[in-house]
């Protein structure tokens, strides 16, 4: 039996290569994303009782996976990407259906342009990901205190994010032209540790992300303690 699903909306969001999207919702509380609503489902009607909401379930297509086909075991970042698990215990792209699912934070809901948007925090999508379906978070039922993962038991440790005056300047001009403060944007999206976790933090490595709005650039250097900190150096506004 095969079914037909067609998106309710699209999101719109700073991310539009794989590269630096935080591994998981609700890691980067500063990134911003806006969900567009599409013909015929963009009536405010739909939308009524959703202000008394904070967080949202979206359920999106994986638009852009690594690869047209599923695999029975893949290597998820969490084990360094030399490990596998089978794909149904990790939340890989690499699915036999590409269908994912984030808990986000409703921020607000705009009618602009005829548009009708969700203003969002905390996504972790890439820019024109195709959205399913939108369901309320419920507190009492859909938090679990006592469930356990024993694969991914805890936060992984961040990494400190320093910034040289350069990119700290950068930062703050693009807060004011873009109304979101990109210091924090760029701290809880780098502090995640985006480098593939196989390769080992090399000083002499530059790395770099692009995003919508800008590019960004970095490398790693070691701290007194032994650990190392990531460096962001450059952070290049693209012409409008």
């Amino acid at each position: 039996m095969t079914y037909c699903f067609s998106p309710i909306g699209i999101v719109h969001s700073s991310f539009i290569e794989k590269f630096g999207i935080p591994r998981q919702p609700g890691l980067a509380p500063a990134v911003r994303a806006r969900l567009e609503l599409l013909p015929p489902y963009d009536d405010p009607q739909a939308l009524e009782g959703l202000e008394q909401c904070t967080h949202l379930w979206l359920q999106f297509v994986f638009h852009r996976p690594p690869s047209d086909q599923w695999r029975p075991r893949v290597r998820p970042p969490r084990l360094g990407g030399n490990k596998s698990l089978g794909v149904f215990a990790t939340r890989s792209p690499l699915r036999p259906n590409p269908i994912g699912l984030s808990v986000v934070k409703l921020e607000g809901i705009e009618q602009a342009h005829g548009k009708l948007f969700l203003l969002l925090s905390g996504a972790d999508l890439l820019d024109g990901t195709p959205v399913l379906d939108i369901k309320p978070y419920v507190p009492y039922t859909d938090s679990v205190p006592e469930a356990e993962n024993r694969f991914a038991g805890e936060a992984p440790a961040w990494v400190p994010v320093e910034f040289t005056p350069e990119a700290d300047s950068a930062c703050r001009a693009l807060s004011d032209t873009t109304g979101q403060d990109w210091r924090a944007l760029l701290q809880q999206i780098l502090q995640q540790d985006p480098r593939p976790q196989y390769q080992k933090p090399d000083p002499q490595r530059r790395y770099g992300m692009t995003l919508k709005e800008a590019e960004v650039r970095w490398y790693y250097h070691p701290t007194a303690e032994g650990e190392h900190q990531l460096m962001v150096t450059e952070v290049i506004p693209h012409k409008p």
